[in-house]
């Protein structure tokens, strides 16, 4: 009984603190393993929402070994296309942030996050397509000081996420739910029953 208890607080509380207006989306990753680390750091930064844009119809394939078990946790949304994906998001007023080492990006650290926001990360050897570097609001990177110009893309997740968590933590987004009352008693009846 107790056991259940103190699940049923930590799943309250966690689910307290997710932020479902700052998704991260990964474009055409061709390394799943990084991908499945990607998501256990979206897990440990609060996030909600991650969308996955493949072309290959088949769903990112989880590794529960290298999530440990944190992608069931999240909500993961798979689109064939970077235009479906964001056509929603968009929609609902969030800025497109792709990361890219091309002249004219911004450091990340000068994107305000504490707007609704979709982070775009590429896969390691190409980074972003075109199309999604055109289509996006805003182009960010990590310096590089070294003879590589590329991170590993769970390093890179979180190096971006703890930013904006940095941000929102500042602006008190962390101090009260940030899930509407329905969309809360939705995914914490989903939550215990996982």
């Amino acid at each position: 009984m107790t056991r259940t208890l103190e699940r049923s607080a930590k799943i309250n509380r966690v689910l307290g603190f997710r932020q479902p207006d700052l998704r991260i989306i990964l474009e055409e990753i061709t390394n799943e393993h990084n991908a499945n680390a990607a998501l256990r750091t979206c897990d440990a930064a609060g996030i909600l929402h991650v969308h996955v844009i493949r072309a290959n119809p088949e769903p990112l394939a989880i590794n529960g070994a290298v999530t440990t078990r944190a992608d069931k946790w999240l909500e993961i949304h798979h689109h064939a296309t970077a235009a479906e994906c964001f056509l929603s998001l968009k929609a609902s007023g969030a800025q497109i942030a792709v990361t890219d080492l091309g002249e004219g990006a911004i450091p990340y650290t000068a994107l305000d996050y504490t707007k609704p926001t979709a982070v775009v990360f590429g896969n390691e050897r190409e980074g972003v397509s075109a199309a999604v570097r055109e289509a996006a609001d805003v182009r960010i990177k990590i310096p590089m000081f070294g003879m590589v110009q590329s991170l590993n893309l769970s390093v890179s997740v979180g190096i971006i996420l703890y930013e904006a968590i940095r941000q929102r933590m500042g602006r008190g987004f962390f101090d009260e739910r940030r899930l509407s009352p329905a969309e809360f008693e939705e995914m914490l009846d989903r939550w215990l029953d996982l």
